[in-house]
């Protein structure tokens, strides 16, 4: 039986900047690794199928430079071409009414040299190497010196400017993960003596100059950042989690951008949560702009944190991923697809990517 909507927080018609999106929930779209450095013709039909009439969908993570790679598979959005093959992607999301952003990422030291330009170091706030289980995959990175900082701000600049010329309606900074941004943020990773490490101020600077050149060039009403104080995946932990998310809430009003996407202290990891006594409260009150919040959520922990003002938008990665007609399930109350972990990152373009049942093949 259909649920009367307006009770469901979920599907709740939100006002975010100049985009007025039809409901609460959204598709932030996993690395899925089936685009090599180009988006290809099947991201059209998988970014279409997950577009709800007003909704907001966020991409894949898409690399600014061909120094941002680290895994096989996953987009660009540096040149000329990635522009125009990004394109008609765009156009589907908008033909069926969705608002849809470009989220830009650069790995840092997440990569080998097998991935990176003439087969060089990848680079990073810091020369230490991952150590993790799968650390043989990694090459030790090179760290910036001061004077090339400036010329990374500028990859993801133009990336976003980019990312606008192929029609997006704005862009996400990934600053989150262990990536190169979080790399600069977490004093478990960031080990400079220089103004870019240190106190977290610091350690902040490079993200903040990122966003800062990023507003300058397509405008604050255009752009979100993504980040995970809490988390410490690809060994991306930090001593004060809390004053360092509290801090960037904060810093980031300073330049007006339109949201802030943060990942729940909770995180899920092979198939678990894993529970974390703090909370996004303090960052969701600090920060000026829409609040989205990310990590484990289900329909009806999604809908409680809207309902209860935790935060303004909940977004479902692997939710999404396996129901493109999520909005509609949470609407009739229907059951959700289950999402095959084992397909996440298989190159087929097809299965685990657009072969997922819509309702009506489901029941």
């Amino acid at each position: 039986m259909a649920l009367d909507s307006a009770i469901i927080p979920l599907l709740t018609p939100y006002q975010m900047g100049n985009f007025h999106l039809s409901h609460s929930s959204i598709d932030p779209t996993k690395v899925v690794r089936k685009c090599s450095s180009f988006p290809q013709p099947h991201a059209i039909l998988y970014y279409s199928q997950r577009t709800s009439n007003g909704g907001l969908l966020i991409s894949e993570a898409t690399g600014v430079s061909d120094t941002a790679q680290g895994y096989r598979d996953t987009p660009g959005i540096w040149t000329k071409e990635q522009v125009e093959a990004w394109k008609p992607i765009v156009d589907a999301v908008h033909a069926k009414g969705g608002t849809f952003f470009c989220q830009i990422w650069h790995v840092g030291r997440v990569s080998n040299e097998g991935y990176q330009p003439n087969g060089q170091a990848p680079i990073s706030c810091t020369d230490k190497r991952l150590t993790t289980v799968e650390a043989e995959e990694y090459s030790t990175p090179r760290r910036l010196t001061t004077d090339e900082i400036p010329l990374v701000v500028n990859y993801f600049r133009l990336a976003a400017r980019n990312a606008i010329e192929a029609g997006f309606d704005g862009i996400e900074i990934h600053g989150a993960n262990g990536y190169l941004i979080d790399q600069f943020m977490k004093d478990q990773i960031n080990d400079r003596t220089d103004h870019y490490g240190g106190s977290i101020e610091n350690r902040c600077r490079f993200a903040l100059e990122v966003v800062e050149a990023v507003v300058k060039e397509i405008g604050a009403g255009r752009v979100g950042f993504r980040m995970s104080p809490f988390a410490d995946y690809l060994e991306s932990g930090d001593s004060n989690p809390e004053a360092l998310g509290l801090y960037m809430a904060k810093a980031l009003n300073k330049f007006g951008i339109l949201y802030c996407h943060v990942i729940e202290p909770r995180m899920i990891t092979v198939g678990e949560i894993k529970e974390c006594p703090h909370s996004l409260l303090h960052m969701r009150k600090a920060f000026n702009g829409t609040f989205i919040a990310a990590g484990g959520y289900k329909k009806d922990d999604g809908n409680k944190a809207v309902m209860k003002d935790y935060t303004d938008l909940v977004a479902y990665g692997r939710l999404f991923l396996a129901n493109p007609d999520l909005p509609k399930r949470l609407e009739l109350d229907a059951p959700l697809n289950k999402y095959n972990r084992d397909t996440f990152y298989i190159s087929d373009p097809v299965v685990g990517y657009t072969d997922y049942p819509f309702l009506e093949v489901a029941v």
